[in-house]
């Protein structure tokens, strides 16, 4: 599912943000991969969500190499193929729960009508349905995780990324969503999860990688 081939990627003069990367990944796995601030987390997701290119090395996520990309190809490839799942949630408040879901499946070309319904069949699985009409202002940071990852599976994408997504969450919503997780793994979707929650890694993943300045280490290492 997931292939990096020899990954560096370089910002200016300093050390590289991701030195000689290579990982597999196969589909329905679920890759937890932790490591402290800088360490190049971030900087791996971007590249597999196709919105940054390796300066060198290969990037081929579900037999599509992500690197040759155009930013139209990009563009698409993201709407059709990666689910993307945020800390700070990144809803649009002016838009009510079930329209930031049915968003990027209208975006992709879905009809208005079959968008919606694919939204609220969603919010249902996921047991927020009785929030289809609020707005996210309204909802508490476990409601609205929830709709970030409805919003995220809407194009039935075979990659989902999430970046620290119970890093702003209570304890309390932060296990819900944990469960949600482990629910969608069960059901066979690919997630690559970062991460600075260990117990999150523990629970969810079939195997975990630690960065540290950049390089793949033992989760050991990475503490």
């Amino acid at each position: 599912m997931i292939e990096l081939d020899g990954v560096c990627r370089r910002y200016g003069a300093g050390p590289p943000a991701l030195d000689d990367v290579t990982l597999r990944l196969a589909r329905g796995e679920t890759l937890a991969v932790i490591g402290p601030s800088g360490s190049g987390k971030s900087t791996l997701l971007n590249l597999l969500a196709g919105l940054d290119r390796p300066d060198e090395g290969t990037v081929t996520v579900d037999g599509l190499r992500v690197d040759r990309l155009s930013e139209a190809a990009s563009a698409r490839y993201r709407r059709s193929r990666v689910g993307l799942v945020f800390q700070f949630f990144n809803l649009l408040d002016d838009l009510t729960v079930a329209d930031n879901v049915a968003l990027p499946a209208t975006l992709a070309g879905t009809a208005r009508a079959a968008a919606r319904h694919r939204a609220e069949d969603l919010l249902e699985r996921l047991g927020i349905g009785r929030l289809a009409r609020s707005y996210p202002g309204r909802l508490s940071g476990g409601e609205r995780q929830r709709v970030g990852v409805a919003r995220a599976l809407v194009n039935r994408p075979p990659l989902l990324l999430a970046d620290e997504p119970t890093g702003a969450l209570d304890s309390a919503a932060a296990a819900d969503v944990c469960e949600l997780f482990a629910e969608l793994h069960a059901e066979g979707q690919t997630i690559v999860l970062v991460t600075h929650d260990r117990a999150l890694a523990g629970t969810l993943a079939t195997r975990t990688v630690g960065l540290l300045d950049g390089r793949t280490v033992t989760p050991e290492v990475a503490r």
